[in-house]
């Protein structure tokens, strides 16, 4: 355990070694304090012993293939708000979906960059930073005449709601957070938190800019910048 009680806790479940150590050191170099375990059964007793900021996990472990999968699913049950990135070299389809439904917030592939690993690590910090602030700090946000209410996840154009679904109010949330500024598609990917294709990104994109045509003709807010990604137009007086 660092001796600097203001680092955040990480507790990493990988069982191969060079591996575990490769991640323990680009965490702790980005200021983390890593607690790393090869077992599950090391897992549990580390977080039976103090609760993490973070839980980071691969999906088999020694010669349980599914080890991680039942340790996802045993400690959101335990602990509902932890939050969870399942890091794993298996791809496929059905694994991601099937980490997200046992309650992980993430999942990355291991042949992503240890760079991308801190990132995905801040933003699900961030996130929970989010849900813990006050509610009258972060339920309502005024911009212009868009309102957003992050708690209730509703939207208004000029006092009429817009029918959003929480993938598109999430990606909408993360443009008017940075008004004026271009967000790519994997930034918006990263920062609602979601595990989507960029095809997938660019049709959520659109049909939130078409619910706002729907309701004003005129609507410009939400701008493409080609070649690089999305922005929420910063004027005010729309």
């Amino acid at each position: 355990m660092s001796a600097d009680l203001g680092r955040r806790r990480l507790l990493l479940v990988e069982d191969e070694p060079d591996l575990a150590g490769n991640y323990t050191l680009a965490l702790e170099r980005a200021g983390f304090d890593v607690a790393a375990h090869a077992t599950a059964e090391a897992a549990r007793a580390s977080v039976a012993t103090r609760v993490p900021d973070a839980l980071i996990l691969d999906i088999g472990l020694g010669t349980d293939a599914e080890a991680g999968f039942e340790l996802c699913r045993e400690l959101r049950a335990a602990h509902p708000r932890l939050p969870i990135l399942f890091l794993s070299a298996r791809d496929s389809e059905l694994d991601i979906v099937s980490g997200l439904r046992l309650g992980a917030d993430d999942y990355l592939i291991k042949a992503a960059s240890l760079a991308q690993l801190v990132a995905r690590v801040h933003t699900l910090l961030r996130r929970v930073e989010t849900l813990s602030a006050p509610a009258e700090e972060r339920s309502r946000r005024e911009v212009g005449p868009l309102t957003l209410d992050e708690d209730r996840l509703e939207a208004s154009w000029r006092g009429r709601p817009v029918e959003l679904t929480v993938n598109e109010f999430r990606l909408l949330a993360c443009l008017v957070r940075y008004p004026g500024q271009v967000r790519s598609r994997a930034q918006l990917m990263e920062a609602a938190g979601l595990v989507l294709d960029e095809q997938t990104i660019t049709a959520h994109v659109k049909r939130i800019r078409a619910k706002f045509v729907a309701l004003d003709a005129g609507f410009t807010g939400i701008q493409t910048v080609y070649g690089l990604g999305y922005r929420w137009h910063p004027r005010l007086d729309y």
